[in-house]
């Protein structure tokens, strides 16, 4: 794919702020630090209000390689911290909603976390990670239906099975919402 701009133009242009949300322990902050750092920690810390990690990517167009920098807010899933969320949620350009593939209550709470950023955020784009693929007897046998359903009912674009502690469709999970970031702010 070939997508034309002026490389001075947009040398500094290329920032994204990505809220990832969800409720509490779903892996939140072990998917950004896998992918951030190819770390991962077995051992649960509860994020306190939110957590920012930056990462620099490199994306390589016709015209020459730019550093595409990414600021992950990774903010709390406990009720406790709700009230400092449209704080937090302020100028974001994406989201990565995150739920636990083993725990059906998270899943159902995807609707209440999405509706909750449209709220501070408008229409922003979001993707969509059942994580602890790595905890399923058969990931073939997982039942997508119901998030084929929220997805069909949001504005949330994609959906991806991950893993933070195996690394299991990572990549392609964080591409996603990158991808289409990055799309967005070259076409305007």
């Amino acid at each position: 794919m070939s997508l034309k701009f002026e490389k001075s133009k947009y040398k500094n242009d290329f920032v994204s702020k990505i809220v990832v949300i969800g409720d509490a322990a779903v892996g939140k902050t072990s998917l950004i630090s896998k992918y951030t750092q190819g770390t991962f920690n077995q051992n649960y810390i509860k994020t306190i209000g939110a957590q920012f990690s930056r990462y620099d990517k490199e994306v390589q167009f016709e015209e020459g390689l730019i550093i595409y920098r990414l600021l992950f807010w990774d903010i709390a899933g406990q009720d406790d911290f709700r009230f400092m969320r449209p704080t937090f949620y302020n100028g974001a350009n994406g989201c990565i909603v995150v739920y636990d593939l083993t725990r059906e209550e998270t899943l159902e709470d995807v609707i209440v976390w999405y509706t909750e950023l449209t709220e501070f955020c408008g229409d922003i784009p979001a993707v969509l990670f059942g994580n602890k693929v790595d905890l399923l007897k058969d990931p073939k046998d997982y039942d997508d239906s119901r998030v084929n359903e929220i997805i069909k009912n949001s504005g949330i674009s994609d959906f991806y099975m991950t893993s933070a502690k195996t690394g299991a469709h990572l990549i392609e999970a964080f591409n996603s919402i990158i991808d289409i970031l990055l799309h967005e702010m070259i076409e305007d």
